[in-house]
């Protein structure tokens, strides 16, 4: 046998002894039998075993609160000396469905018990039709059974609560996470909700409405490119030098600025119709009722995808059944049925977050200027509301609440700047240490390299320029500036 084949073997010998100690432990065997021996209302607990090489502790449960209810969890417990102590609640994304274990890897690593849901909507979307239960279930009621079993489940494996618990979600994880603030205050300290879809019916509603219109008017690649263009070159000349033409730092803009746009995009692109005008104005303006006239949601920021605006119509399905066209929904009465069904379940939209914030907790919000997917009005809206229902005290709602409109973003990240890779530990940072999230550092990313980097300024503020000293530098933004989703279409919530 040859040096390098023993040492081989040694290190695998090692190795077996290495994961036979971690399995034969009589203190994780102890807790692995407490665990499977445990009893929790309406809960089935399906599995617990352990991964060796992390090392952690896996618990995937059934919760069937309701009949009609079948909500999946799975938690992640690190060892007990691997511990931090912190609870970590994971957002799902879309319609959810399925539980991407993976996520919960790194964070149990990185010493957090883990916990995540399905959102009670598997196998697909469809289980939604005509079934309350999973509207509940989707809206609300997974993420905080799923917050309340975890943390019984953290109490039985380690013998004590936790000490901090946290949230981080984005797009459908971020309703989520809005969800636990406003009606669940006492479930977390510190919440993370990146580009929140929380304005939902009324973000399905701007779904339909730029579908039916793109079935229409069909816009080529290329046609959509030149719009896209055309906002980045006409709204250069409020960008700092970075980003000018590149892309919008922030899209909110006047009835006139979207004339201009469309115009400089047709002087640019001559197979640009007056029928794609028209349909422009639409896609901008954003849905409306029927026969109201009231506003159910903005339009497609200046500078983000039209493609991307468009899709993601399964609530339709949950309240009109599979069967009805998307294209004959109309704006109207349609509108109204659907708001009614879905709206008090499914939106999260209270401003009152008074129980939150008198608890201690901390809420980190972003949203995206180029996102087209969950777009930043109704977010600055909700926050602007906030401010108001605090008396109209920005340094109030500062004191537990940010908000940071990331230049250039789009739902995934890029054009521009994607968000901030810490955002967690910015929240975990302010609810344990005080120490209140400033400046945060946004990234442009080619190729998974960084090619540059921008500081990011909690709203209203925003990052200008200073020619004379070549550096960024926080100024004065505008507050408010979106047209607002009107009151009955976010009506309050139910149980």
């Amino acid at each position: 046998m040859t040096t390098k084949t023993l040492f081989l073997c040694v290190a695998a010998l090692l190795g077996c002894l290495s994961a036979f100690a971690q399995q034969a432990s009589p203190a994780t065997d102890d807790r692995l039998a407490t665990l499977k021996a445990l009893k929790i209302d309406a809960t089935t607990i399906t599995q617990v075993e352990r991964d060796v090489a992390s090392p952690r502790t896996i618990v995937k449960l059934v919760l069937q609160p309701a009949k009609g209810s079948n909500i999946n969890v799975e938690v992640s417990l690190p060892d007990a000396e691997k511990w931090s102590g912190r609870f970590l609640g994971l957002g799902n994304g879309g319609p959810a469905g399925k539980i991407n274990s993976g996520s919960l890897a790194g964070p149990s690593a990185a010493g957090y018990a883990v916990a995540t849901t399905d959102m009670g909507t598997a196998p697909n979307p469809d289980s939604g039709v005509d079934n309350r239960e999973v509207w509940k279930d989707f809206g609300f009621r997974a993420t905080h059974l799923m917050t309340v079993v975890g943390k019984q489940i953290v109490r039985t494996y380690y013998g004590k609560a936790p000490e901090f618990s946290y949230f981080s979600g984005g797009s459908t994880g971020g309703q989520q996470a809005l969800q636990e603030a406003q009606r669940y205050p006492e479930d977390y300290d510190g919440i993370a909700a990146a580009v929140p879809a929380h304005c939902r019916t009324p973000l399905h509603a701007y779904f339909l409405w730029n579908d039916q219109i793109l079935k229409k008017c069909p816009f080529s690649k290329t046609q959509e490119a030149s719009v896209v263009a055309a906002a980045n070159e006409y709204l250069a000349k409020r960008e700092i030098p970075l980003s000018a033409g590149k892309f919008v730092s922030d899209p909110r803009c006047s009835a006139q600025d979207v004339e201009a746009v469309i115009a400089l995009a047709r002087q640019k692109d001559a197979t640009l119709t007056d029928e794609h005008a028209a349909a422009l104005r639409k896609l901008f303006d954003g849905p409306r009722h029927a026969v109201t006239g009231e506003r159910i949601f903005n339009g497609i920021p200046l500078g983000s995808s039209l493609e991307a605006a468009h899709g993601h119509l399964y609530l339709f399905k949950w309240v009109f059944g599979p069967n009805k066209p998307l294209e004959e929904i109309n704006f109207g009465a349609d509108i109204d049925t659907y708001t009614a069904a879905l709206a008090p379940y499914l939106n999260a939209e209270n401003p009152d977050l008074t129980a939150f914030e008198q608890r201690g907790g901390k809420l980190i919000a972003t949203t995206g200027a180029a996102d087209s997917v969950v777009p930043c009005p109704a977010t600055i809206d909700y926050y602007e509301r906030v401010i108001e229902r605090f008396g109209g005290s920005l340094e109030k709602v500062q004191s537990f609440f940010r908000l940071y409109l990331i230049p250039g973003m789009a739902h995934g990240g890029g054009p521009g700047v994607n968000a901030p890779p810490s955002l967690l530990e910015a929240v975990r940072a302010w609810r344990e240490q005080g120490a209140a999230p400033g400046t945060l550092t946004g990234r442009r990313v080619v190729d998974r390299k960084t090619e540059w980097e921008l500081p990011l300024q909690p709203y209203p503020l925003k990052t200008g320029w200073n020619a004379a000293a070549s550096t960024f530098q926080p100024v004065e933004g505008s507050r408010g500036g979106v047209a607002r989703v009107a009151e009955r279409f976010r009506p309050p919530a139910a149980e």
